[in-house]
């Protein structure tokens, strides 16, 4: 299997909800399911059968995790420097509008674009890859082609 690669946040983030899922979400599924079997039949049991989709969700999402955490790559972004690599800090300006955004390019499984964390996978990360500062790239997005320029790579 391929390697996942994150941060030490996000492989945290991941390790956190496993374990609430685990010792929070599944007892108290448990304990709903073991309710509604005690309202009798349950065929047209709407609670018994809202619990069990509820806990097949959490089961799925129980595995989902420790496969990825099982996987995990994780980098320190601090140890790293030079062109935009994965864990980079890069703010960008638009050269049409001049509008400044930053990004960290971070894994598929904690990326969050309204946190600005942008997954490594995504377009603009794949064209940012390899950059430098003062560097010019285009972007190919749903709203048409986008122009940018690298104005900081930062490593913390």
């Amino acid at each position: 299997m391929e390697k996942v690669p994150m941060t030490q946040a996000g492989f945290k983030a991941l390790e956190s909800e496993l374990k609430r899922l685990k010792t929070v979400e599944r007892p108290a599924i448990i304990k709903a399911i073991a309710e509604a079997r005690e309202h009798g039949d349950l065929s047209e049991n709407a609670e018994y059968h809202s619990a069990k989709e509820k806990q097949s969700f959490i089961e799925g999402r129980v595995k989902e995790l420790e496969g990825v955490i099982s996987l995990a790559d994780v980098i320190d972004p601090a140890k790293l420097s030079g062109s935009v690599k994965f864990g980079a800090q890069v703010t960008l300006v638009d050269e049409d509008t001049e509008e400044e955004k930053s990004y960290q390019i971070v894994g598929e499984y904690e990326a969050n674009i309204e946190r600005g964390l942008l997954n490594i996978k995504s377009p603009i990360a794949r064209a940012l890859i390899g950059k430098e500062e003062g560097d010019s790239v285009e972007v190919r997005t749903p709203g048409g082609l986008k122009s940018y320029e690298v104005l900081r790579i930062v490593y913390a």
